[in-house]
């Protein structure tokens, strides 16, 4: 004869606590995906308008340089210098060899901005330049 009484299962409640861990890195995800975003583009940069350009895959750790109408640069939201940009394109150059730069030149800019932006690209040792342009409306 068996004298043991069987303990009987307690119903499982809901469990908070793997519910806060995924909503907090669900979080941590978006924040983190958000930050990386945000140093994409300048806002007040318009890009002109291609009809017959086409959308490329966006590679990761791209760089992306936007030059405003006054012919200013600037590279993760900081405003750089034609000598500050040289030393940093030279630094990212010597690590990865063949980084990809998108080069966003606003609609009024002057072309020759763009071709000083070129110009440090290329003494800097980068080849892998792109022109961002947006579709027409």
């Amino acid at each position: 004869m068996n004298f043991r009484s069987r303990a009987q299962p307690e119903a499982s409640g809901f469990q908070i606590a793997p519910m806060i861990d995924i909503v907090f890195l669900l979080l941590i995800f978006f924040l983190v995906t958000w930050n990386f975003a945000r140093y994409e583009t300048e806002l007040d940069v318009k890009v002109p308008t291609a009809r017959e350009g086409k959308e490329s895959r966006r590679s990761v750790g791209e760089v992306i340089l936007n030059v405003k109408v006054d012919g200013s640069i600037v590279m993760n939201r900081r405003k750089m210098t034609p000598d500050e940009l040289k030393t940093a394109l030279a630094r990212i150059a010597e690590l990865y060899p063949d980084q990809a730069v998108v080069l966003r030149g606003d609609q009024g800019v002057e072309y020759r901005h763009i071709v000083d932006v070129l110009d440090i690209c290329r003494s800097a040792n980068i080849w892998n330049v792109a022109f961002a342009t947006s579709k027409p409306e």
